[in-house]
């Protein structure tokens, strides 16, 4: 099997075709290995990092909640007895914050201290905000990710930090220093940590191996231009291992300032191009249409669009600096969509005619406008069979053509909702 460094070299020359070993969002992985003396990375459904400082481990976030057991494995057969003595949570998301439970009842048993979780001060108040909100974020998850398990529900239980800070923190173990810096990225409570000793640096998800998670269509407010600046900063530092929140390491000053440097100069030319042109005082609609990724950036093995995609991060870029409104009189106090749907399908001619419209327009080629066509006959017939074998269909064929993993599974959502007769599956409603 390929080591992790040698896969690095792979997914940086593009030498692999993008397989999906290769893909850093869709498959989860559960192996380990040292980068360094005294860095081991565990690769699960989102990285672990842990450093042995020569005075205890720290780790570098704690990954997701069915990765815990595993990843304790794999830090113990690494280092038996090396005590935990800190962590630091790139973030709040729940791919990154799990880890340290078994840690802590490993020190519990011993008698030690339980290991110090550093976060950003904003932290505790997204995990209370995970608790306030469990039903939608179940709904929202099992879409974005294709999750069609029974009783899977959101986590309302979290390991809350211990020391949490505003802007900058540091600490000291071992021989090491652990230089932890926020930033406003993929969320509000962003932290990246760099570790000069060892010329590393810790991203978290603000370098993931894709085009940056800085849209996402069901979660709140990102933010492309600090996610940029924080990026350069990282750059400016001459680290020679990057260790990012998904995907491989990152080796030489040369290749982690090219892969920040450019990662920031997407996110920089998407905020640009989408505020020059509400600049102009467009609306939404010519604006997503009209901002482009730049040619030069669009076959960067590290900026494929397979997870997020470009327009998502439009409409964030809109949402920050123009709110809600899209610039259509008509969507500003609209009628029921249920109720617009059926008054076309009533001037189209009935159902049948706007479902066979929406499979030749799909059969032509312009799925994305055969969507909007067979979305109105459903909303009109939504029990009618004909109308979700049709829909089924076209969503699923057009997720299937997607590379953006987002897109493909909320498409594909609505492709098995049809199947069962049904517009959604993750509403409770339904």
């Amino acid at each position: 099997m390929p080591t992790i460094r040698e896969l690095a070299e792979q997914a940086w020359n593009k030498s692999h075709g993008f397989t999906a070993e290769f893909n850093p969002v869709e498959v989860r992985r559960d192996r380990s290995e040292e980068l360094d003396p005294r860095i081991l990375m565990f690769y699960g459904l989102a990285n672990v990092y842990a450093v042995d400082t020569g005075d205890g481990l720290v780790m570098l976030d704690a990954g997701h909640h069915i990765d815990s057991a595993n990843l304790h494995s794999h830090v113990r057969e690494w280092r038996p007895d090396t005590p935990l003595h800190a962590a630091v949570y790139s973030h709040h998301h729940v791919d990154h914050v799990f880890g340290v439970s078994p840690f802590d009842a490993e020190a519990g048993e011993s008698g030690r201290p339980a290991p110090v979780v550093y976060a950003h001060d904003a932290v505790p108040g997204h995990f209370d905000r995970y608790r306030t909100t469990v039903g939608y974020n179940t709904a929202i998850n099992r879409r974005q990710f294709a999750v069609d398990v029974p009783g899977f529900r959101w986590p309302d239980r979290f390991r809350y930090p211990d020391v949490t800070f505003a802007d900058r923190c540091t600490f000291h173990r071992g021989g090491l220093t652990f230089e932890m810096h926020h930033a406003r990225g993929e969320t509000d409570d962003a932290v990246w940590t760099h570790i000069p000793e060892l010329r590393a640096v810790h991203t978290g998800d603000l370098f993931i191996w894709a085009s940056p998670n800085a849209g996402n269509p069901q979660k709140v407010q990102r933010y492309a231009g600090e996610w940029a600046r924080a990026l350069r900063e990282i750059a400016s530092l001459g680290a020679e291992l990057l260790l990012p929140g998904h995907g491989f390491p990152v080796y030489g000053a040369e290749r982690v300032r090219r892969a920040c440097g450019e990662t920031a100069d997407l996110l920089e030319s998407l905020e640009s191009q989408t505020l020059a042109l509400m600049e102009q005082g467009l609306p939404l609609d010519a604006v997503i249409h009209g901002v482009q990724v730049p040619e030069h950036l669009a076959d960067r093995p590290y900026l494929r669009p397979i997870y997020d995609h470009p327009q998502f991060v439009v409409r964030n870029v809109w949402r920050r600096f123009g709110g809600w409104y899209e610039g259509e009189p008509d969507q500003l106090l609209p009628a029921p969509l249920d109720e617009q749907a059926r008054e076309w399908i009533a001037l189209a001619g009935g159902v049948q005619a706007v479902v066979d419209r929406a499979l030749a327009v799909h059969d032509g080629g312009d799925s994305r406008l055969a969507c909007h066509l067979i979305e109105k006959a459903v909303r009109a017939e939504p029990e009618n069979a004909g109308v979700h074998e049709a829909r089924a269909r076209i969503y699923a064929e057009r997720a299937a053509a997607e590379s953006s993993l987002m897109v493909r599974n909320i498409l594909g959502h609505a492709a098995g909702a049809s199947r069962e007769g049904k517009r959604d599956l993750a509403s409770f409603a339904d």
